[in-house]
């Protein structure tokens, strides 16, 4: 079928490829957008739609599904996601008109042989203009249900944060999946300063905040793709949200020490490190695909560093056959996890992820701790970082590593982090944005010393 043309359409086509092709959705609409030759206002369009979608998917099936003759779940993928694509239009976005948001997804499917479904997406979508909004499921009855459908948070996710923090808390997390993240940057100190930076971004026109806690962050408002602005391919600095900019600095990186990077791609944390050692020493970057790579090598290219190099291995091999006869000053274990922490950046991941993913990550979690934690000199730092916000990925990880390592103590972070930051460091001394009030995503990080 020949890919329709407009902003609907790559949304589509994005919303497609994520159920159908299990395809995550930054990769999707990179590649429908190559596929079509959209303005810089339709791209917006196209982003909005199909990442609103996602954030908002299992409350905009519940909502149809009291208007719709027939169960979503039932429905042939291409008419679930055109009902779904009209039905985010008409619910959140107040801009666009009923008629236009109606119209324009019964046209998504009126190609090939449509049959009957033209008829029923029109008449699906006008009854949910037409009928009273449905009352939300009461939280004292079966809160798990009531957060799960209002806050489009996965149920199994709901009961973990409402068994931890409580019911208010739990539905603040899960509210925060589906906001619009902000758009923060990570100044490239090693050319320019943040002040002249926000400066730069203010005559180009743009609205620019500092980072409350970040020394180094800016928040700007968003204004098309960040990556087509002069400054972005001058090298001024890195998309990266203010929690990942905490990381680096905990690992506390001196001019001229050689460090190892275990988990390096795309390569935000590597290239913060390379500005925090002011270019000189030694970085080795590791990911085990070469695709990932290339990400970090265009990026330390883009940002003038030089001391970085790169590596394709698999660091939960035993030994990491390319660096096992050297030892490193500081290493940084920015683990793969469950990503549970960056839901409202990726919400495709909200209904691809599972408790048992949880356990898988943290053996793979342990086996990089147990490689990596060989190529520290005595007396060196080792941090361990993931963007979940579950225990089985942080600080149960952290127990089981110091309790097989002995020769491995915790340190508190707080040092290390701007004194506006002290409310992050938790009773064990480790890094957590579970409860920031700055909008940003969920980290953690863990700062560990060897014995000397």
């Amino acid at each position: 079928m020949k890919p329709l043309p407009g902003a609907r359409a790559v949304a589509l086509d994005v919303l497609l490829s994520v159920e159908r092709d299990r395809a995550f959705a930054d990769e999707a609409f990179d590649l429908a957008v190559s596929r079509n030759r959209l303005d810089a206002r339709d791209r917006s369009l196209a982003l909005e739609l199909a990442y609103g979608v996602l954030r908002h998917q299992s409350t905009l099936d519940w909502q149809l599904d009291h208007v719709a003759t027939k169960s979503m779940a039932k429905l042939p993928a291409r008419i679930r996601m055109a009902l779904r694509l009209g039905a985010y239009q008409l619910l959140h976005l107040d801009k666009i008109p009923p008629s236009a948001a109606v119209n324009e997804s019964v046209a998504l499917i009126k190609t090939g042989k449509p049959g009957h479904w033209p008829g029923f997406v029109n008449a699906v979508l006008r009854a949910l203009i037409r009928t009273p909004a449905p009352s939300w499921p009461d939280r004292a009855v079966d809160p798990v249900r009531a957060l799960s459908i209002r806050h489009a948070c996965p149920a199994w996710l709901a009961e973990r944060w409402i068994a931890r923090f409580g019911l208010q808390a739990a539905e603040a997390l899960c509210h925060a999946t589906t906001e619009i993240p902000p758009l923060t940057i990570r100044v490239n100190t090693l050319r320019i300063s943040r002040d002249a930076l926000a400066v730069r971004f203010a005559e180009l026109g743009h609205g620019v905040r500092p980072t409350r806690i970040s020394p180094v962050g800016l928040v700007l408002d968003k204004s098309g793709p960040v990556t087509e602005l002069p400054l972005f391919r001058e090298g001024a600095f890195y998309v990266e949200d203010e929690a990942a900019q905490l990381v680096a600095p905990i690992l506390d990186p001196q001019p001229g020490e050689s460090l190892l990077d275990a988990c390096a791609a795309p390569g935000g944390k590597t290239t913060h490190l390379g500005a925090l050692m002011r270019n000189r020493g030694e970085i080795v970057a590791v990911d085990n695909q070469a695709a990932r790579l290339r990400l970090v090598e265009d990026n330390y290219r883009r940002l003038g560093i030089d001391i970085i190099r790169t590596i394709r291995a698999d660091a939960t091999a035993s030994p990491l056959k390319h660096l096992s006869k050297r030892l490193f000053d500081r290493i940084l274990v920015d683990a793969p996890c469950s990503g549970l922490g960056v839901l409202r950046r990726h919400p495709d991941g909200k209904w691809r992820k599972e408790a048992e993913t949880l356990t898988q990550h943290r053996t793979i979690q342990l086996g990089l701790l147990d490689q990596t934690c060989r190529l520290l000199r005595p007396g060196g730092v080792l941090v361990y970082s993931t963007c979940s916000s579950e225990p089985e990925e942080n600080e149960q990880v952290i127990e089981q590593f110091c309790s097989a390592h002995k020769e491995f103590r915790r340190e508190s972070v707080a040092p290390w982090l701007p004194h506006q930051g002290s409310s992050l460091v938790t009773g064990q001394g480790d890094l957590s944005t579970m409860s920031n009030e700055d909008s940003m995503d969920l980290f953690f990080a863990a700062r560990l010393r060897k014995a000397s």
